[in-house]
C-alpha cells in the first residue's frame, strides 16, 4: 500500500510515517518511481509504535523493543534484555515523576505564601 493508504488506515499523518521510517521503526520498499510501498503488516507495526509512544518510550527504545512485540496492545516475547531495558525506562520515569512532585510542592508553597488580597 502507498503512504496515503497507510495513513488513512492508521490515522497517522504521512509526515509521522516518514519519521518512523527515518527512525528505523517502519520498513518500506520503493517502487521504481520512488513511491513508498508498505506491506500489510505495516498497519499493525504503526499501531504498536503508537501504543509504545503513548507509554512514554522514545523511538530509540521502541526500535529495540518493537521486534519483541506481538499484537497492537502490545504483548511481548521477552527477548533477551527487554526486561532490563523496560526496568530502566520505568526507573527513569519514576525519577521524572519525583522531580515533578518536587516542582508541584515548590509552586504550592509559593502560592500558600501569597498575600490574602491577591
Amino acid at each position: 500500500m502507498l503512504i496515503g493508504e497507510l495513513s488513512r488506515r492508521t490515522g497517522v499523518s504521512t509526515r509521522l510515517l516518514r519519521y518512523y521510517e527515518e527512525q528505523g521503526l517502519l520498513d518500506v520498499e520503493r517502487d521504481s518511481n520512488g513511491y513508498r510501498r508498505y506491506g500489510d503488516g505495516s498497519v499493525l507495526t504503526v499501531r504498536k509504535i503508537r501504543v509504545l509512544l503513548d507509554a512514554g518510550l522514545t523511538t530509540e527504545v521502541i526500535r529495540q523493543v518493537l521486534p519483541c512485540t506481538r499484537s497492537d496492545q502490545p504483548e511481548f516475547d521477552w527477548c533477551s534484555g527487554i526486561t532490563d531495558l523496560l526496568d530502566r525506562e520505568l526507573m527513569a520515569l519514576d525519577a521524572r515523576i519525583d522531580g515533578l512532585r518536587r516542582n508541584h510542592d515548590a509552586l504550592t508553597g509559593f502560592l500558600a505564601r501569597r498575600p490574602p488580597d491577591e
